[in-house]
């Protein structure tokens, strides 16, 4: 178990159900090291016999994640930094698709550039009605390269693209449950919580084998998103270094105070 009473991610097995849950004092934000530690459970529990079906959530009753930590992109000084930076989403995106158990979000609040991005990567998603998504990026300069393989795989062409060009703009859950991101929305969390108890443990009453053969099914045609995804974090460390970029970083940073 890794724990972190600042950020970080954490994770318990009861009856045979993962729960897993990160955290960030900025919103559930992404820095490098939260997104090797959610890379890293995925892996573990995947390997994990006891383990049969996996939640994941976010601490606290607001945002469920705010997407990139903005200091760790304004501290990015080569392109090599910028492709090991954005890997860390390529690594989580791939070690959810590649997880063997199938993976329940609790989406509580906001979805933001990576958190849609992780919303897109669960094998089904429960929201609150609070749960708006956009992203983000290109209002950075920067754009979902890395997500958007999962986002476009979960919502189809069109709505992906919905989002991405039009980087300013919330879309509420309704919205996304009728694009396919949610399976299910709810208008308080009471509901939201007792439906993500329902199915998990559903799920861990269900054949392991046969959810497994599932989740292969799910993703058929995903084989090659170990560089694809690669590839695309690329794009966004090679953009991260553009003025541009670092001018609306700098400015959204401030709009924050």
């Amino acid at each position: 178990m890794t724990t972190s009473s600042q950020a970080g991610v954490r994770y318990h097995v009861h009856n045979h159900i993962a729960t897993v849950q990160f955290q960030h004092p900025q919103s559930n934000s992404l820095p490098a090291h939260l997104l090797n530690q959610l890379a890293q459970t995925f892996h573990a529990l995947g390997n994990d016999d006891d383990c049969r079906v996996i939640i994941l959530q976010s601490e606290g009753e607001k945002a469920f994640c705010a997407g990139a930590s903005f200091d760790e992109l304004m501290a990015i000084q080569t392109e090599a930094e910028g492709l090991q930076f954005f890997s860390g989403f390529a690594h989580v995106i791939n070690a959810m698709r590649k997880c063997n158990k199938l993976i329940i979000g609790r989406i509580q609040g906001k979805c933001v550039g990576g958190g849609v991005g992780l919303a897109a990567a669960c094998d089904y998603a429960i929201a609150h009605h609070s749960a708006d998504v956009k992203l983000s990026e290109l209002a950075v300069g920067i754009g979902p390269f890395v997500v958007g393989p999962a986002v476009e795989r979960k919502m189809g062409t069109s709505a992906f693209s919905q989002l991405a060009i039009d980087a300013g703009k919330w879309r509420n859950a309704e919205w996304a449950k009728h694009k396919g991101l949610f399976a299910e929305v709810y208008d308080n969390m009471e509901d939201v919580d007792e439906a993500v108890r329902h199915l998990a443990h559903t799920l861990a009453h269900s054949s392991p084998q046969a959810m497994a053969d599932m989740k292969a099914m799910f993703w058929k045609g995903t084989e090659h998103w170990d560089i694809l995804l690669r590839e695309r974090a690329a794009i966004s460390g090679r953009l991260v270094l553009s003025d541009f970029t670092r001018k609306a970083i700098a400015g959204f940073k401030a709009a924050r105070k």
